[in-house]
């Protein structure tokens, strides 16, 4: 793939006041022939080294999974995007995410992958001085080290930065030593290197920081213990444990970055994360879809195969079209990330200040699509088990363990809820500090409810109306969120349930526009009026999906402004949020035929 940095990409938030072209979006549909081969050696890994072994993962087997984390490295799939002078590959981040994704597919691997490569390395990586790299960035890049990263403790979770690690400087001034607790540290079993966060305190005074520091702890430095694996719901195989410090003597050369920097470091890294495992569950999902299908082929129920009955018919759909979503906007952030990544290099940032500052410009899309993501994931292993029937629900099947598996990650990178309520206080910060011109649209959507409702021509062009339905959406979105910002200021992050309601139709207008974008512009590519073979299954997963969130949007606008306002204030908008969401009638069952007889017919995820 070749990175167009020549187009003015969208800023992070901007697709809700900015339209977008089809041709400025990236989607998966362009991968060239090497990412294709990179591709396809992480499914051929995964073929023959997890997917045959995933009892013996799940029963923890010793030494196993470190293994396979070596045959990876050996591989080259734990460096794809460590630059070249580390031992790394070097790819962009679009080639990193497709590599994320197609590993997604092998559950507690997965994890340990995404673990060692992501907040293990990343850390060290994009933080850590030149010393620092050289010495251990060429042993993660092989799986020779094994990495994993401390930040959460029994009593700080969400709220990160109230840990209660200690950091005391030794008194000959040559170590940090390290005391206290840390919990759910995945690979914690089997790392050699452990990027801890602790606050450090003054020996003289008892002062500690108000922000957290960053250390690079080796396993070899001693004063580390390790409570048994942690026994889990799912993710059985991934190593999970308590890790405690106990006068840990770090050299002081292996503090990461500057004092008081860890709190920083662990937000930005966690951007990363969270779009990573937006790409990850995307995996998984679609490896769900593809057992669903051939299960519903095979399954002869009244004579017939299941997949010949309206009901799974249109549970393959659904699961299909989440998947096709999902990825489309997947795709679409991670490529608006790395042409802010490159632009940033044009202008003589280096490649870690580069990536960084690239990724926390679209830290509300990292936000939404861990959210899209993980919930896309639990939804289809959910329709999964149900389309097995009993079976789905017997160890036997492999929907139960991806059922069991899911669950997690609507909690990993923050949770859920989270995620939620940063996407629009990330969106309201930028506004504030003249990032984002919100204010404006959102004074011209307000002035327009007063206003005689406009009524446009029609347009005929291939998804015309649900051109129309997005940008409407946008409306929506900028109605409620500039009413209850004015309306309620600075108690507004207090207000919880209305920024949930808001996030909703924030996440649903931006899946719903990368979708239509992405089919707009295969349509345009193939030269395609939506009607032919390959297309229309594709034409019909998007009108599926916007005529969707159009009911989801209108049910979440109301519930917001319900929740701030009152009197004609609250009429015209819930006038508003009605005009905003509205729909042209259209048969949905007949689109979930549609897409479910390609499913069927293919017997996999198709799209």
């Amino acid at each position: 793939m070749a990175t167009d940095t020549k187009t003015k990409a969208l800023q992070g938030g901007e697709f809700l006041i900015r339209e977008s072209e089809p041709k400025d979006i990236f989607i998966p549909e362009e991968f060239n022939e090497e990412q294709g081969m990179i591709a396809q050696t992480a499914v051929d890994f995964l073929a023959a080294e997890v997917w045959p072994n995933l009892d013996r993962i799940d029963s923890m087997e010793e030494g196993l999974m470190p293994k396979l984390l070596e045959k990876a490295g050996e591989l080259g799939l734990l460096g794809i995007s460590i630059p070249e002078e580390y031992g790394g590959f070097g790819k962009d981040f679009v080639t990193g995410m497709l590599v994320t994704e197609k590993t997604g597919a092998g559950h507690s691997y997965s994890v340990a992958m995404a673990a060692h490569t992501g907040i293990g390395t990343l850390p060290t990586l994009y933080y850590g001085n030149d010393a620092q790299k050289q010495k251990y960035i060429p042993k993660l890049a092989t799986g020779e080290w094994k990495a994993c990263y401390c930040l959460t403790e029994p009593g700080s979770g969400s709220d990160a930065n109230s840990g209660k690690t200690k950091a005391v400087l030794s008194p000959d001034g040559k170590h940090w030593i390290l005391n206290g607790q840390k919990m759910w540290i995945t690979n914690g079993g089997f790392a050699d290197l452990f990027t801890v966060f602790a606050k450090v305190v003054d020996p003289a005074t008892g002062v500690e920081d108000e922000n957290l520091t960053a250390f690079l702890v080796e396993k070899s430095f001693g004063g580390i213990t390790l409570n048994p694996e942690e026994k889990k719901m799912g993710i059985k195989g991934s190593s999970t444990r308590q890790v405690f410090f106990n006068d840990c003597k770090v050299p002081v050369e292996n503090m990461l970055s500057e004092r008081q920097n860890g709190f920083k470091i662990a937000v930005n890294i966690l951007n990363i994360g969270r779009i990573k495992l937006a790409g990850a569950a995307l995996g998984g999902a679609k490896a769900v879809v593809d057992q669903s299908v051939k299960y519903a082929n095979e399954r002869i129920q009244f004579g017939k195969p299941i997949s010949a009955f309206g009901a799974i018919r249109q549970k393959l759909a659904d699961q299909a079209t989440y998947c096709y979503v999902v990825e489309s906007a997947t795709y679409r952030s991670s490529y608006d990330m790395e042409r802010a990544i490159e632009a940033l290099k044009a202008e003589g940032a280096d490649h870690a200040k580069a990536l960084l500052k690239g990724v926390e410009q679209y830290a509300a899309e990292a936000a939404i699509l861990k959210v899209a993501g993980s919930e896309c994931l639990d939804y289809v292993c959910d329709e999964g088990v149900q389309i097995y029937g009993g079976m789905g629900y017997s160890a036997e099947s492999p929907v139960e363990r991806a059922y069991r598996d899911s669950r997690i990650n609507r909690i990993f990178e923050g949770t859920n809820e989270i995620n939620r309520m940063l996407t629009v206080d990330m969106l309201l910060k930028r506004a504030m500090k003249g990032q984002l011109d919100l204010l404006g649209p959102a004074q011209a959507v307000a002035a327009e409810l007063m206003g005689i409702p406009d009524m446009p021509e029609p347009d005929d062009s291939l998804l015309g109306d649900e051109k129309r339905m997005v940008a409407n959406f946008k409306k929506a979105v900028l109605m409620a969120a500039g009413g209850a910002a004015q309306k309620l200021g600075l108690e507004l992050a207090k207000h919880q349930e209305t920024l949930m309601h808001i996030a909703d139709m924030v996440i649903d207008t931006y899946l719903a526009e990368s979708v239509l974008l992405r089919t707009l512009k295969l349509a345009e590519r193939s030269g395609d009026s939506g009607s032919e073979a390959g297309m229309t299954e594709k034409v019909a997963m998007c009108q599926l999906y916007i005529h969707d969130a159009a009911d989801r949007i209108h049910k979440w606008a109301k519930e917001a402004v319900n929740s701030f306002a009152d009197g004609d204030e609250q009429r015209a908008m819930l006038m508003g949020a009605k005009r905003f969401s509205k729909n042209t009638p259209i048969n949905t069952a007949e689109l979930r035929k549609t897409i479910a007889k390609k499913l069927i017919a293919e017997g996999k995820y198709c799209y």
